[in-house]
């Protein structure tokens, strides 16, 4: 059986009328996923100049290009947070106030990005300190993922801080498709940061986590559990990572009260759901590790 364009729409248009709570019709208008990714982007430009750029930034046009950069990065930073309040905010809101907050917003977060700079120099120097096979600094910030991630996840914090909604997430989703490093708007992130690989790794909204504290891939900061739901929303629900934490593979830690003390080190594919004190070694006790010989065969399966 064939159906008709029309027979298509109308089984479509039935199944919104019958789901929809995965419509958003005649409601308020939400921010733009694709105008935020720009802006993300443009923002990245401003941070790194050179690059995320086509083509190389000659210093005698760099205070042109930065201006032209800011003014195409503050229109739509304006356009998506007034978006973003007006849909958090009450429906008898003052639409005036709105567009002031959205104007006041987007130049205090602008403002920001010097300072945000300084942090993300020291990322990107624990970044190349923290690996071998790093070949200069420049191949850190072209081409490793955590830079984009750390760098976007700081942007989005600033957002968060000022309790716009929506933005920060999308932003760091963003990240998180591109990189897939998971980094919580809301986490507290200090300098000299690193994450090594970073494939894998979440970091959740209540995390917080001190300086030069370095981790692997596939690493969980996560909620002891969530089956509380919306009742868990603004408790502290993830750990405390202090000063000089290396965290190894595929570690896991839990919960809101779980602190890991300065200077401590957290072995591959450890779950740990306590505290544990300064300068401690976590690793299993018991995971014995089992060498045997294959069985003989008269020739190899391969040819080397």
């Amino acid at each position: 059986m064939h159906l008709t364009v029309t027979e298509l729409t109308d089984r479509l248009i039935g199944s919104y009328a019958k789901v929809g709570g995965i419509n958003h019709l005649d409601g308020k208008n939400l921010p733009s996923k694709t105008a935020i990714a720009a802006m993300t982007l443009d923002l990245l430009r401003l941070l790194f100049p050179g690059y995320f750029d086509d083509k190389p930034v000659r210093a005698a046009d760099l205070k042109v290009e930065t201006a032209v950069l800011m003014d195409a990065a503050l229109e739509r930073l304006e356009e998506e947070i007034q978006k973003s309040v007006e849909y958090a905010a009450e429906e008898s809101g003052d639409k005036a106030k709105l567009r002031q907050r959205a104007r006041e917003a987007s130049r205090d977060f602008l403002s920001n990005l010097p300072a945000l700079r300084d942090v993300l120099q020291t990322d990107a120097e624990a970044a190349f300190q923290g690996d071998p096979a790093a070949l200069s600094k420049e191949e850190v910030i072209v081409a490793y993922p955590f830079i984009e991630a750390i760098a976007v996840q700081r942007l989005a914090h600033e957002l968060y801080l000022q309790e716009i909604p929506l933005i920060p997430r999308i932003m760091s989703e963003w990240a998180h498709s591109r990189t897939g490093i998971d980094l919580h708007p809301g986490a507290e992130i200090g300098p000299y940061f690193f994450i090594d690989h970073g494939t894998g790794t979440v970091i959740g909204e209540t995390a917080k986590i001190g300086g030069r504290v370095k981790m692997y891939q596939g690493v969980g900061l996560v909620a002891r559990s969530l089956s509380g739901g919306q009742t868990l929303r603004g408790q502290r629900r993830h750990p405390t990572i202090e000063d000089g934490v290396t965290i190894y593979a595929n570690a896991t830690i839990v919960g809101g009260e779980t602190i890991v003390g300065r200077g401590s080190t957290i072995g591959a594919s450890v779950f740990l759901t306590h505290s544990v004190p300064p300068n401690s070694l976590v690793t299993f006790e018991n995971a014995d590790l089992r060498v045997t010989a294959k069985r003989e065969k008269a020739e190899l399966d391969f040819e080397i």
